[in-house]
């Protein structure tokens, strides 16, 4: 990351998951090299600091999770965003940006700071009643409707919309490793599964995933019989212990943060219960199944309907055979039009 200059407009950014490091982390690098002076906040929580250090990108990190209650989140974010206040008061930040943070919308609201929140799944209704309403603008990508925002106060004078997947943007500039695969004890002749848990500490995802666990059994077996080899990316300590309890032999589970993305690219069949890694299999053009049992968003529902995504109900279904040797499609889209739309969207006139 670049040195501060003096004088230079400044851009607060605020990360609370683990996936806002990967979508920011390129929309830094952009600001930066426009003159911008850069600020990085943190909440800890998964992989976000690990993440945060492994990418180079300086930060302060402010509080952590408070788990699943709801109560305890009520508590959290009250308390880190007082904290937030706390950090940014007198900073003149010009500009403060965050992917789906409820902390720094309100902050922002206090400080007089115009914030533009980005997200791609409309249906996290507790914290878009936050972070939409209190923003200066939502960033969203086009399969959103502006009408499915309204509740939240997203008018359409409030609402600007990009095009394709964020995957495919922070992705552009991403080439694969195959260091991921000897680090990991992997094969390249045998089947490669990639597994990404389901996000059971969201809010918004709160019921049992009995697809995801048929999903597991039906991988052991074929890993037993060596056919297959099965990574299991986790989010949360609890769940690693989880997955060791099903079948602790069958699996591999990082402990250290590993090069997902490289990881996706030489997969045979990605599977996750939540969203960010289906999405960058399909932007890095290696099939993809969700086993998601909440609310399908938009943009999953247009790649199910161009068949760049398939919903999983039956594990018996998921096809565990090697892919196609041939040219993966890849869709590269300049992270420079991101920040246009970001720059732009944070000179507009506040929309309440």
């Amino acid at each position: 990351m670049s040195a501060r200059v003096t004088g230079s407009p400044k851009l607060w950014v605020d990360m609370t998951n683990s996936p806002h490091v990967l979508v920011l982390r390129p929309v830094i690098e952009e600001f930066e090299r426009r003159g911008w002076d850069v600020t990085v906040t943190a909440r800890e929580f998964a992989q976000t600091v690990p993440l945060l250090e492994r990418a180079g990108i300086p930060h302060t990190v402010i509080s952590r999770h408070r788990g699943r209650n709801m109560a305890a989140k009520g508590y959290g974010l009250a308390a880190r965003t007082a904290a937030m206040v706390r950090f940014g008061r007198g900073e003149g930040f010009d500009l403060a940006l965050s992917h789906a943070s409820n902390d720094l919308p309100v902050a922002s609201k206090v400080l007089g700071v115009p914030h533009v929140t980005m997200f791609d799944y409309e249906h996290a209704k507790l914290s878009h009643h936050i972070n939409v309403r209190l923003s200066s603008v939502a960033l969203v990508p086009d399969a959103i409707p502006v009408e499915s925002l309204a509740s939240y106060g997203g008018s359409p004078e409030k609402v600007e919309r990009y095009p394709g997947l964020k995957e495919e943007y922070y992705l552009a500039d991403f080439e694969p490793d195959r260091e991921v695969l000897s680090s990991l004890g992997l094969d390249e002749e045998r089947v490669l599964v990639v597994v990404r848990t389901p996000p059971s500490v969201a809010a918004y995802h709160r019921m049992e995933n009995p697809v995801f666990g048929d999903v597991l059994a039906r991988v052991a077996s074929r890993v037993h019989e060596g056919e297959a080899q099965a990574v299991v990316l986790v989010r949360t300590p609890d769940q690693r212990a989880e997955i060791a309890a099903i079948d602790a032999d069958a699996f591999v589970v990082p402990e250290t943060v590993v090069d997902a993305q490289s990881l996706v690219y030489y997969a045979d069949v990605v599977v996750s219960g939540g969203g960010t890694l289906n999405r960058e299999a399909v932007a890095l053009g290696t099939p993809a199944y969700t086993v998601f049992q909440g609310e399908l968003g938009a943009v999953d529902r247009r790649l199910i309907e161009e068949g760049r995504l398939t919903r999983l109900d039956d594990a018996a279904e998921l096809p565990l055979e090697k892919k196609p040797r041939e040219e993966r499609p890849r869709v590269r889209r300049p992270v420079g039009d991101l920040v246009d739309r970001i720059v732009t969207a944070g000179r507009r006139p506040t929309v309440t």
